[in-house]
């Protein structure tokens, strides 16, 4: 009934009035319920007799599958990030629409995932490594320039800040009251890098040990007031606060699949993983989860069990519960 995409290539409807079968996220008009069986597959779908449908083209949902894994590994194993024309071509398919497709797929764009996949690895090697120089090159980047690039973006600071406990960074906070409780709200020069219940100076101090960490300035308050609006009222928009967190190229595809989930609806863990590709991930999926850095903007609280119970939330069951309960009165 969602037409989820999440869903596609877990089963199959086959209408039993037109002999076709479709995907679960296919545009058609929805048949009456009595007209419809479901399947595990296409292959047991041709079996009873139904044929594809020509619009949502339920066949193709394996190998675009494996066509985007192909590519993630093409991503992978190479040192200069493929083009998306050289992905398409891997791939078997026009530049726009695997371009879509791996977005659909992963959450990500390919030149987004290869630049996260990138500072994944330098962030790993700056854990291991003594210089910053070597760990750059380790992590494959052919220059320090353009490592010390792709770090601002997806860091958030430079490698050498990162490494030191975020040494020379200024990080601006506030305590904000809402009606969920007081908020610690943080941000960098970038934006926002810490929403949280429960905590404060003494919490972010520990985070970032080398940090400078400030009071709120007229900015910060700006964006406090609308984090605690937010908080509020979980479906407004929230397109206006900048972001500045960093995470491993798994967390921000989980964090993307998450804040693609419209407000006033859930998901289980499965299908969140299932969402960015990996349907084994499940596990994987939750801790993401709860690494989540922006509580509410970054919607966690929209994740249950998948027998429907809520799971766990690192705010307490009681504000997870509130928080879903005002989505669904908007």
């Amino acid at each position: 009934m969602r037409r989820d995409r999440a869903m596609d290539g877990r089963f199959v409807g086959a209408v039993l009035t037109t002999g076709i079968y479709c995907k679960p996220s296919c545009a058609a008009r929805r048949p009456r319920r009595e007209n419809m069986i479901f399947l595990p597959d296409p292959a047991a779908a041709r079996a009873a007799g139904f044929r594809a449908c020509l619009r949502c083209r339920p066949d193709e949902v394996g190998r675009d599958r494996l066509a985007v894994e192909a590519a993630r590994a093409l991503i992978a194993r190479v040192e200069t990030p493929p083009s998306l024309e050289e992905l398409a071509a891997h791939a078997g398919y026009a530049p726009h629409h695997f371009h879509r497709l791996f977005k659909r797929e992963t959450g990500m764009t390919p030149a987004a995932y290869a630049r996260a996949l990138r500072a994944e690895r330098l962030k790993a090697a700056l854990g291991e490594e003594n210089s910053v120089t070597q760990a750059i090159y380790e992590a494959g980047y052919s220059a320090p320039s353009r490592a010390y690039a792709d770090a601002q973006r997806h860091l958030g600071m430079t490698p050498s800040a990162w490494k030191d406990g975020g040494r020379d960074v200024a990080i601006r906070h506030a305590l904000v009251p809402t009606s969920l409780g007081v908020a610690l709200v943080a941000a960098t020069e970038k934006g926002l890098c810490r929403i949280s219940f429960d905590e404060d100076e003494a919490d972010l101090r520990r985070r970032f040990p080398k940090a400078r960490i400030l009071p709120a300035d007229a900015r910060l308050d700006a964006l406090a007031k609308q984090v605690a609006a937010l908080i509020d009222d979980p479906a407004s928009s929230d397109a206006d606060l900048p972001v500045d967190v960093c995470g491993t190229a798994f967390q921000q595809a989980i964090w993307a699949a998450l804040r693609a989930i419209p407000p006033g609806e859930t998901r289980s863990y499965g299908e969140i993983a299932t969402a960015i590709g990996k349907p084994g991930a499940v596990r994987a999926a939750g801790t993401a989860c709860g690494d989540n850095k922006l509580a509410v903007l970054i919607p966690c609280h929209r994740v249950l069990r998948s027998d429907g119970g809520m799971g766990g939330y690192a705010y307490g069951l009681e504000r997870k519960q509130a928080l879903l309960e005002r989505e669904n009165k908007g």
